[in-house]
């Protein structure tokens, strides 16, 4: 019994990491998303920790997110102050629409969501670009985010599909959906953009 058990802890061990790393990078991010319009940058970071983590075994899953996102700052802020306002002006419109009780307002709604899931798709695509090509620049990272979101209809419902699963999913969790919420669908982006995918 005790060299079953022995045998099997090094595995374990391994699956575990599968939700510590993750959720020590969606903690980093959740600290440095406290500023707002902070949180693309926070989440372009975090993209550069599990990378680094997937392809290196770089454990410094926390750390290495606040380490990189000075860097991520300086080149997204704009891109975030944008996507930020963008977010909130598509929460009033939705949320307008969904106390109107006029049947055209389904129409309306409905291309708000719409719109708000290919933002979802975009920025998670953009984070994990920059993730992979930290020294790249911005345009760079929107050209590969719209191949890696848009460029496959069942990449990108798979990607929007994780972005919703993974805060529903890791609400059984306590702080699941801020800690693993955003490292999930980040991560799945990363496995899709993985060149190792596309080789025989």
């Amino acid at each position: 019994m005790r060299a079953s058990l022995s045998s099997h802890w090094p595995t374990l061990l391994r699956r575990l990491e599968f939700v510590a790393y993750p959720a020590a990078a969606g903690a980093a991010f959740t600290v440095l998303s406290l500023g707002v319009v902070t949180w693309l940058p926070a989440l372009a970071a975090l993209a550069h920790a599990l990378q680094r983590w997937r392809a290196e075994g770089d454990s410094r899953c926390f750390t290495g997110t606040f380490a990189v996102f000075p860097r991520y700052w300086r080149a997204l802020w704009r891109h975030s102050l944008v996507s930020t306002a963008a977010g909130v002006v598509l929460a009033v419109n939705i949320v307008h629409l969904l106390s109107r009780p006029e049947p055209w307002t389904f129409v309306l709604l409905a291309a708000q969501v719409g719109i708000a899931a290919a933002l979802a798709i975009h920025h998670v695509a953009l984070a994990a670009e920059a993730g992979r090509f930290p020294h790249g620049a911005v345009r760079a990272w929107s050209r590969g985010a719209l191949a890696l979101g848009f460029g496959s209809a069942a990449r990108g419902t798979a990607l929007l599909g994780a972005v919703i699963s993974a805060a529903l999913v890791s609400l059984v969790v306590p702080l699941g959906p801020l800690l693993l919420g955003p490292s999930i669908p980040v991560l799945l982006a990363l496995s899709f953009a993985d060149p190792r995918r596309h080789t025989p």
